[in-house]
């Protein structure tokens, strides 16, 4: 909870971002998993949990399913990027193999 009638809380929720999906500028950056932050370690096995998309349809929110077709083509792009920059990546460590350096 934020105290949000405060002016500590009102520049809290100032600074809050929140996106649906992965915006423009963070969505071609690597990616990681943050160990502490995962669930299977932060909560114990009998604890109820609820996702946040799950629970804002059930309160009315009607754009799941355009998220969900969004985020399967943002997917398919970034495999694709994947694949074309390990391609790339090999193909540099297999040139600099076969150029031989002398000194």
């Amino acid at each position: 909870m934020v105290p949000h009638k405060t002016a500590r809380g009102a520049a809290a929720l100032d600074r809050l971002k929140c996106f649906e999906g992965i915006p423009h500028p963070f969505d071609r950056k690597k990616r990681m998993v943050i160990p502490a932050a995962l669930k299977v370690l932060r909560l114990r096995p009998e604890r109820k949990f609820c996702r946040l998309g799950d629970l804002s349809s059930l309160f009315g929110w009607k754009h799941q399913e355009l998220i969900q077709r969004l985020e399967g083509q943002r997917k398919v792009k970034s495999e694709a990027f994947h694949k074309k920059k390990v391609a790339v990546t090999r193909a540099r460590a297999e040139s600099v193999k076969k150029v031989k350096v002398s000194a």
